[in-house]
């Protein structure tokens, strides 16, 4: 069986994706064999620049003439995209799961920090920054990464990549909060509006 259209399969360093072509079902494994694994199918997680993401399905492939176990996650709000994870390559590539409560509340007191000084360096360098602090996976550093835009935009008007970047990090940020406090997603964008109009 060969993987669906717009599937991802990711390598060990999983950042190239391999052609879909190589990957070949290989024999289901027992249900023991599974609950071994740091997660599990149906388990909501985040993949690091993509975000939120649930686990359709955990899949013996052949790749290349080798098996290996994958995770097939679906990205929520690119639902047509598979991205397949090898499972033991889950602390490499940095699959996480979901923040609980403690992390929230670190998140919400970077957001309301006002004394932040952004950084004079010209924007390319400061893009390749922020865009560095987003594929770390960290939502303290994502956190950082919309405050400190947000900071600037409340003195200058953003470019168009400033504007991408904004978008991609409150995105990512605002769906994690969701599931994390279980309101929905509209919810928590009043919350930051509220926090950055004062």
């Amino acid at each position: 069986m060969l993987p669906r259209r717009n599937q991802k399969v990711m390598n060990t360093s999983s950042s190239t994706a391999l052609k879909s072509k190589t990957a070949v079902r290989a024999p289901a494994r027992s249900a023991k064999t599974e609950m071994s694994l740091p997660f599990k199918k149906g388990e909501k997680v985040v993949y690091p620049a993509h975000g939120v993401a649930v686990i359709d399905d955990i899949q013996m492939r052949v790749i290349s003439g080798t098996e290996r176990r994958f995770y097939m996650l679906r990205i929520l709000g690119a639902e047509k995209m598979t991205i397949m994870i090898p499972t033991e390559n889950v602390e490499q590539v940095g699959l996480r799961r979901v923040i609980g409560k403690d992390m929230v509340d670190k998140i919400y007191r970077i957001l309301r920090q006002r004394k932040v000084e952004v950084d004079t360096q010209t924007w390319n360098r400061r893009y390749r920054e922020y865009t560095e602090k987003i594929k770390t996976g960290s939502p303290l550093e994502i956190a950082k990464v919309l405050r400190d835009l947000l900071v600037l935009k409340s003195d200058k008007e953003l470019s168009f990549g400033e504007r991408k970047m904004l978008d991609t990090a409150r995105s990512l940020l605002v769906k994690e909060l969701s599931i994390a406090k279980a309101h929905p997603e509209e919810q928590i964008m009043e919350e930051l509006r509220t926090i950055f109009a004062n």
